[in-house]
């Protein structure tokens, strides 16, 4: 079981820095204070987001933030190497060593100005995994107090089951939303329930808000009914879809804006109906549920 509780809305940090929004420190510790005034507790980096300078960005603004460290939660990411020139990467590849995983959280301990990680991912699967090398690195990391909990990315159910073998998964963070289902019927979902496995989903807004696609148009129309009738904005909407799945997803919101990062933290509150969480599910499919 994990050790940790996370905010049900956990705040996203990949277009905070030079992914997105390039927001300078004083911006950044305004999103930390609006994050925790409005209960979003949980904050999810990975190593190369901003091509590795998001998290030592974050970590100047914690800094500067005087916020209690006890009462927020970070997460992060490691196992992607990209094309840099700084690590001599010549080619975007993964690497799970023992080695490599121990040194990628201590740098990620660094650059977010922490002394522990309250949850690592595997950020993508590799072929070349090795579930007693990288079982002996949570080890190690768990026993120097380095992580409190241990978890993937991306992974299905095999592979899951894979590095189980050797260590316990508490997490898995995957693509889910109302157009991007297909964890919720290909097993996915149910392996993690069996597995007391909380799952975490990245883009959990899916096309709604990206795409013109008749799928998108279809989801955003009736959304908009679901948004007077239960007084929340779409967005909300979408995420409170997500969290009625018994499984108990956790949402991985990127929005760096501080008024919307509040609004969404209304999902919790909304206590959608049976049909019309299906009738959502319906639209997205375009056809009646099986």
């Amino acid at each position: 079981m994990s050790k940790t509780t996370f905010s049900r809305i956990i705040a996203g940090t990949m277009t905070w820095g030079a992914w997105g929004k390039r927001c300078n420190t004083a911006q950044m510790v305004e999103l930390l204070h609006c994050c925790l005034e409005n209960g979003i507790t949980s904050f999810d980096h990975a190593d190369i987001y901003g091509d590795y300078s998001t998290e030592a960005d974050f970590g100047r603004a914690f800094a500067e933030s005087n916020l209690d460290r006890s009462k927020m939660q970070f997460i992060s990411k490691c196992g992607i190497q990209m094309q840099n020139e700084n690590r001599k990467t010549k080619i975007k590849h993964y690497d799970y060593t023992k080695e490599y995983i121990i040194w990628s959280v201590e740098q990620s301990l660094r650059n977010l100005q922490t002394d522990y990680l309250d949850l690592l991912l595997l950020h993508r699967p590799s072929p070349l995994m090795q579930a007693e090398q990288i079982g002996e690195a949570v080890e190690k990391l768990k026993q120097e107090g380095k992580i409190i909990d241990f978890g993937v990315s991306n992974f299905t159910p095999s592979q899951s089951d894979l590095i189980e073998k050797k260590t316990k998964i508490g997490f898995n963070q995957i693509e889910f939303s109302i157009t991007h289902v297909e964890p919720m019927l290909n097993g996915s979902l149910d392996h993690m329930l069996t597995h007391n496995i909380v799952p975490m989903s990245w883009s959990p807004l899916g096309t709604v808000f990206k795409s013109y696609a008749e799928q998108s148009q279809r989801v955003r129309q009736i959304a908009e009914n679901f948004s007077i009738k239960y007084n929340v904005p779409i967005d909300v909407i979408l995420i409170a879809w997500i969290l009625k799945h018994p499984a108990g997803i956790l949402p991985v919101c990127g929005s760096a804006n501080p008024s919307r990062l509040a609004n969404l933290t209304k999902a919790t509150t909304v206590d959608m109906e049976l049909q019309d969480w299906f009738a959502l599910w319906s639209e997205s499919a375009g056809v009646p549920v099986p």
